[in-house]
């Protein structure tokens, strides 16, 4: 079969078994400069110096002059073609300075769970991953590339780590029997460390609306790796009200819809519908017509993530729902621009009312976050301040009509203000104005007169539903 057959073939069986990918991204390379205390390779007369207590695999891919090394308590050179070591002058090189030494980092600082160290193979523009769902999950295949040397460390406290395949150094592990001998050979040794272990299962995701990710119990492990730069907190969100979606580290600004569905609902299906359908991802030839849909470009700035996730158990008690997991869409705005997430999700919630039934959705939900926060940080604007702020206008009020009803009374004892009972009042002369109606007591009469509240205003948070009856999307206090 031709090359070109053999990759449609491949594409065709990822397609039938919803099969991803997850790529390994840094490396141990001597080249690459990140890997060095000076943020660059050795130079031409350097001393080099390797962590003594470590061991590793290098790849070496160029040849490099150099002073002395000291090199590592077991570890290996892996060479390419051309590379190599040769003796030279201490500080042969102006830029280097005499005696000059570069240290190479601690390669035990790459975590199998920090999601920073990920990316998807199928990794579209567009699209985006919650984060503990960029670490490999359960039914993923996992790469690390051929071109490079590497090392992982496994866990620590996320048990047994579980994927579909582990592809290292040329070979594919598929078998946990055959993982288990790789991982006590040398070879592995030098690239996997840790208490934690890795285990792989064949089984592909075969159902068609997706399958958990798994990464569950996980999550506390691997936000603290993602965090760990910012010393273990979040950032502030940049808006009032922010959300945190299932499987999310952090809060973020933007908007979450949550989909029930049937047996005829298709993941893949959904997201290239969202992809090309809102967030106008197709160019080229085509017209409008030709896609069966508008090519809509105010919602280019949008990032979009898709997955099915355990659904909360008191959305599933408050629903009466037994479904035990549901389909989470994140959409978060990447650029300065505000209040699009919002505008998607009723959108989604407007095509869900008219074509659910055949895409196999059986209700939705959406949540978006508050207004954005102008001019700083948040800081000063979280839910305690604000209850703070409430708080204070509801006594400064309560003191007010306190005053008010004092003056009342005193009014009244001198005199100068009297009250009648309705029926002891005096009839109204012809075309005198009546008054007004308080639209607190006269709700009934005050509604026609009250104006229509317009579709685009909403307070700082909003929740919206899909009501199965009327087949509408509604707007909650």
């Amino acid at each position: 079969m031709s090359a070109p057959g053999l990759v449609l073939l491949w594409l065709q069986l990822c397609a039938l078994t919803r099969a991803t990918y997850k790529v390994w991204v840094p490396n141990t390379n001597f080249d690459d400069a990140t890997n060095w205390s000076q943020n660059r390779p050795p130079c031409a007369g350097a001393a080099v110096e390797f962590p003594t207590d470590k061991t590793l695999s290098v790849l070496v891919r160029e040849g490099h002059s150099i002073s002395d090394m000291l090199l590592p308590l077991d570890g290996e050179f892996v060479l390419a073609s051309g590379a190599g070591f040769g003796a030279a002058d201490a500080g042969s090189r102006p830029d280097c300075g005499p005696g000059a030494r570069a240290r190479f980092l601690d390669p035990d600082r790459f975590l199998w769970l920090d999601p920073r160290l990920w990316r998807s193979g199928d990794a579209g523009r567009g699209l985006f991953s919650v984060d503990a769902e960029r670490v490999p999950c359960r039914h993923d295949d996992v790469v690390f590339p051929a071109d490079a040397s590497f090392r992982v460390g496994l866990g620590p406290g996320a048990g047994t780590v579980r994927v579909r395949s582990v592809q290292a150094l040329g070979q594919t592990f598929a078998r946990d029997e055959d993982l288990a001998a790789f991982l006590a050979s040398r070879a592995g040794r030098l690239r996997f460390h840790g208490p934690g272990a890795l285990s792989v299962d064949p089984e592909a995701c075969a159902d068609p609306s997706g399958c958990v990710c798994g990464n569950a119990e996980a999550q506390p492990w691997i936000c603290a790796a993602l965090l760990q730069p910012l010393g273990g907190g979040c950032p502030q969100a940049a808006c009032l009200e922010p959300l945190r979606p299932e499987g999310q580290c952090c809060d973020l600004c933007g908007a979450v819809v949550s989909l029930t569905h049937g047996p005829a609902f298709d993941l893949q299906q959904y997201r290239a519908r969202l992809l090309h359908a809102f967030l106008a991802l197709v160019r080229g030839t085509e017209s409008p017509g030709q896609l069966g849909f508008p090519l809509q470009p105010q919602y280019q700035g949008l990032q979009v993530a898709v997955s099915k996730v355990p659904r909360p158990p008191g959305l599933r008690e408050a629903s009466d729902a037994k479904a035990d997991t549901e389909i989470q869409v994140v959409l978060v705005e990447a650029g300065p621009e505000t209040g699009g997430a919002g505008r998607l999700a009723r959108a989604l919630l407007a095509d869900i009312a008219e074509h659910g039934e055949a895409l196999g959705i059986l209700s939705a939900t959406a949540r978006e976050s508050g207004a954005p926060v102008w001019g700083g940080s948040a800081a000063g604007l979280n839910a305690p301040a604000r209850a703070g702020l409430a708080g204070g206008l509801a006594a400064a009020g309560l003191l007010v009509l306190m005053a008010l009803l004092a003056g009342a009374l005193l009014l009244r004892r001198e005199g100068r203000l009297r009250w009648r009972r309705r029926d002891e009042a005096a009839p109204a002369r012809a075309g005198a104005p009546l008054g007004f109606h308080n639209p607190v007591f006269y709700a009934a009469d005050s509604a026609e007169a009250l104006p229509a509240p317009k579709s685009d205003q909403r307070s700082s948070s909003r929740s919206y539903f899909l009501n199965p009856l009327f087949g509408e999307a509604e707007a909650e206090a």
